[in-house]
């Protein structure tokens, strides 16, 4: 038992705990069965607000890239699943979401106000052109017209949930240090 109350009093000394992870985890699956159950049948100008997806920002900013990838990952799963669509392609998405939205969050962004904004705006572009990506690829029904019409409202109805949900997140995993996300990353300068 001291290995793992020194296991625990290490983590707790780094800022990021398992706590952490379950609360990233719970609100990832409220977001992501939201998104299924509630957001995909609200239609704004063709766009659908897209709840997973700020969420997931909001997380991996604040988390970093592991965090981000891994709740992508198991996000994405969740919603293949839930809304019986192609298995792992929102996951192969929003992996790749979580990931370089947590790089950016790791390197520059995340002490920046407008961080959250201009990731949820650059993600949303992103992940529209994703799925449309890998739809083509897997020679399913790819219509680029639509998503590109739906672009601008996407975008906008991301931006007006990103205030909140960011808060949201933000309160319940307190910003970790920059040492905690990433050995690795060296800031220049």
């Amino acid at each position: 038992m001291p290995a793992a109350a020194g296991a625990r009093a290490q983590e707790a000394a780094r800022g990021v705990t398992v706590g952490d992870g379950v609360k990233a985890a719970v609100a990832l699956f409220v977001a992501a069965i939201a998104q299924v159950s509630i957001f995909a049948q609200l239609h704004v100008l063709g766009a659908v607000p897209d709840v997973l997806l700020v969420t997931l920002v909001a997380v991996s900013l604040l988390r970093g890239s592991v965090a981000g990838a891994v709740g992508g990952f198991f996000a994405g799963l969740l919603v293949d699943t839930a809304s019986l669509g192609t298995l792992g392609l929102t996951s192969l998405v929003l992996t790749l979401a979580g990931y370089w939205i947590g790089r950016y969050g790791e390197t520059t962004g995340r002490d920046r106000g407008h961080a959250p904004f201009l990731s949820v705006a650059v993600v949303t572009v992103l992940y529209q052109l994703g799925l449309l990506v890998v739809h083509f690829v897997l020679g399913e029904s790819a219509p680029a017209g639509a998503v590109l019409r739906s672009l601008v409202p996407a975008i906008v109805l991301n931006l007006i949930l990103t205030a909140p949900l960011y808060a949201v997140i933000r309160r319940l995993l307190k910003p970790a240090g920059r040492a905690e996300l990433s050995a690795e990353v060296r800031l220049l300068g």
